[in-house]
């Protein structure tokens, strides 16, 4: 049924056009939901600390964690006390509480560990994201919500949009004739839309690639450039919303692949390495993340956002502003 999906979503055609009547039932739900927290018939919960929802219209991934990996460490480096909220995948927050060394991507959610090793900051998973934002508001300044456009309990001060550049849209149809959350009409209303890669256009959109900055050994951390592997054929894990992506880049570099495909967030079983004996084992961090065995001859490519265009400057001010008018509130 995956695979039926994908195909129907982002193939072209009119491939499950009998499905747009349930898509249209589901507009209207998406649009009554909407205005019932507009008209506040539904709470909504404003936090004294300026919020930052980062988040897409398609189901699936599109490059969120790298984006909020590089939009956490820029507004760090002006000295920002940022923190991070975020539901955990498929709920695996339950009650909100903050993410500690000692959990694992079973029981936080891989996403939400792959960020709290990498950044250091303060990190909050909840099924109710507010009660996440509200752990974080004593120590942080200023909070961003990982995946949260459609949370509208939330109030929020600037929205931002992740879109893939490669799959875009897919064939702009609303849920499940299609892969939209909201109709594309709802890019119009955010603040700022970040393309990852090349492929949908959106004026004034900010273009993000990913660069690998290193090779890392599960077993012992150690680091290798990824050109190390140049003309050694690999195997390669991706448990991604693109797994073409990383495979590609993998080539790029001048690696021979045998791609290993696996559906977004799948953990990643010891099988898996098998191939370990003959020849290395690349893998995604997030499906690092997940993996219960460390083999010697396995590594993940730690990748590293770079966000281009004439908006992220301006973007990156506005939120920093946000912040200090926060602070002299308080």
């Amino acid at each position: 049924m995956h695979d039926w999906l994908i195909a129907t979503w982002y193939g072209g055609g009119r491939r499950g056009r009998w499905l747009q009547p349930l898509a249209w039932l589901f507009g209207g739900l998406v649009v009554m939901r909407r205005a019932a927290y507009r008209c506040r018939l539904l709470r909504r919960y404003r936090s004294p600390r300026p919020v930052v929802v980062i988040g897409n219209l398609s189901v699936g991934g599109t490059g969120k964690t790298p984006f909020v990996l590089w939009l956490a460490s820029e507004l760090a480096a002006r000295g920002l006390r940022v923190g991070i909220a975020s539901r955990g995948y498929r709920g695996t927050g339950g009650q909100a509480r903050r993410v500690t060394e000692a959990d694992d991507a079973l029981r936080a959610g891989d996403e939400a560990v792959l960020l709290h090793r990498r950044l250091r900051v303060p990190l909050a998973v909840g099924a109710r994201r507010v009660e996440a934002v509200r752990l974080l508001e004593p120590e942080c300044e200023l909070i961003l919500c990982d995946d949260g456009l459609q949370h509208y309990a939330l109030e929020r001060d600037v929205e931002i949009a992740v879109v893939d550049g490669v799959k875009g849209l897919g064939n702009g149809r609303l849920l499940p004739a299609g892969p939209l959350r909201e109709p594309r009409t709802r890019l119009d209303e955010v603040d700022a839309v970040v393309v990852h890669g090349t492929g949908f256009d959106w004026p004034g959109g900010l273009c993000m690639r990913l660069v690998p900055s290193a090779a890392v050994a599960l077993a012992d951390g150690a680091r290798r450039p990824l050109t190390a592997f140049a003309g050694h054929r690999v195997d390669a894990i991706a448990a991604i919303g693109n797994p073409e992506r990383f495979f590609a880049m993998l080539r790029e570099y001048g690696l021979q692949v045998d791609e290993h495909a696996l559906p977004d967030h799948a953990t990643i079983a010891p099988e898996s390495f098998r191939g370990a004996v003959t020849q290395p084992v690349l893998m995604t961090e997030k499906a690092a993340v997940k993996s219960q065995v460390r083999p010697r001859n396995a590594w993940y490519v730690e990748v590293e956002a770079r966000v281009d265009g004439p908006a992220v400057a301006g973007l990156l001010d506005r939120i920093t502003r946000l912040a200090r008018a926060g602070q002299e509130g308080n």
